[in-house]
């Protein structure tokens, strides 16, 4: 049985500061080894998902590298979609232009950058009324 003098003993807690530190060292190597986009594989086109917030309206389409589409007010022009090897975590990023087009108004850039697919929220579109999001890049 540990008595609570024992806690205090120097040297006590150092094996626990250890496995913390070896925890942290590994959690890092883990980031680094993280693929970043330009050691994904390059795929011709996107599985896209688009919300209308005011209707509740959806709707998933497929856009090729370089293709525009017109959703409502929104224009969506996929610039890139790259996924990671088979052998790794399952990803999906895509370079997306996102244009939207009010009535009277001049065009608007609303969004330019890279969506992720397992991370919706980490760079994503804000608009009142509409949201984008990868779903996945398709052959």
């Amino acid at each position: 049985m540990t008595r609570l003098s024992n806690f205090f003993r120097p040297g006590f807690l150092r094996p626990a500061a250890g496995l913390v530190g070896v925890a942290a060292l590994l959690a890092s190597a883990a980031v680094l080894a993280a693929p970043v986009p330009s050691q994904m594989i390059e795929r011709p086109a996107a599985k896209l998902q688009w919300l209308d917030k005011v209707t509740a309206r959806t709707s998933t389409f497929t856009i090729k590298v370089g293709e525009t589409k017109t959703m409502s007010s929104l224009r969506i022009t996929l610039r890139a979609c790259r996924e990671n090897p088979p052998i790794e975590t399952p990803e999906s990023a895509a370079f997306l232009e996102v244009t939207e087009i009010k009535p009277g108004e001049q065009a608007e850039a609303v969004f330019s950058g890279w969506m992720f697919a397992s991370s919706p929220a980490l760079s994503a579109m804000e608009n009142p009324i509409y949201d984008v999001w990868v779903l996945g890049c398709e052959q």
